[in-house]
Order: structure tokens, then sequence, then C-alpha cells
């Protein structure tokens, strides 16, 4: 073989050069598409949260009443958690009834149970709370309140 006749390449071809352009534009395309997915679904756990710290609001509230006592029809005077049954919120609202504005787009349902007998002949009551948010969150909390 004679040396004069190999020469060293001085560049890409064509084809190299097309090539390699495709295989970043994928890799583009493949970044770009992640992208969008995680800052589409980033406000996710945002909502569940508030969900959560609405539906444990209202459980905390409802706990703090007793076991029984007199009905009543305004949640500020309500003394017991039976008044709490079938309670429902859209928007929610403080204890007072005031509206909360900044999370309009949630609903608090509350149901609570006729008592069930546990372990050791105490009589207890289930309260479930229920916020419902944006992008069909739903979030359930349940609690029990004992007659001692």
């Amino acid at each position: 073989m004679r040396l004069s006749l190999m020469r060293h390449q001085n560049g890409v071809t064509l084809i190299e050069l097309i090539m390699s352009m495709m295989i970043i534009s994928i890799t583009i395309v493949g970044l770009f598409s992640v992208m969008n997915i995680t800052n589409r679904h980033s406000a996710d756990p945002i909502v569940t949260h508030q969900a959560i710290a609405l539906a444990e609001s209202y459980m905390d509230e409802i706990l703090q009443q007793s076991y029984s006592g007199t009905a009543s029809n305004i949640r500020a005077t309500y003394n017991n958690v039976d008044n709490y049954n079938n309670l429902t919120n859209s928007p929610p609202q403080t204890q007072q009834g005031t509206s909360i504005s900044n999370l309009s787009a949630y609903s608090v349902s509350v149901s609570v149970s006729t008592p069930v007998t546990l372990n050791g002949g105490v009589l207890a009551k289930q309260i479930t709370v229920s916020v419902s948010g944006p992008g069909n969150t739903l979030v359930t909390l349940v609690g029990y309140r004992a007659s001692y």
C-alpha cells in the first residue's frame, strides 16, 4: 500500500452531521417531555397537603366536643359530636361560619356514626371527615370519640 493514497479526514461527512443532529434532537425532546410532566404535576403535593390540613382542622374541632349534649343548628354553638353529623361546607368555613376564600376549591363533609361498642364495653362514635379538592383530590380522615 502506498502512503500517498491514504489521506486523513479533515471534518465530518454530511451523513455523520445529520445523524448527530438527529440523536441530539431525540435527546432534547425526551428531556422536555420529562420536564413537561414534572411541571404539570408539581402542584399535586400542595393540593393534597392543603386537603389534609383542612381535614385535620375539622377533625380537631370535632374531637374537642363532648360525646353527647344538646342539639344546635349553629356551628359556633355546637357542643357535641352529633351536631356535626351531615355537616357540609363548600367552601370550607371557620367555626364561626366565615368562609375561607383561599380554599374555595375545596369541599368538606362530615358524618358521625351511631354509637358502637368497643372492647371493654366503651361506647364510641366514628367521625369521618372527607375533603375533596382540585384535580380529583380526596382525603378522608376517620376518628373516634369515646364516651368516658
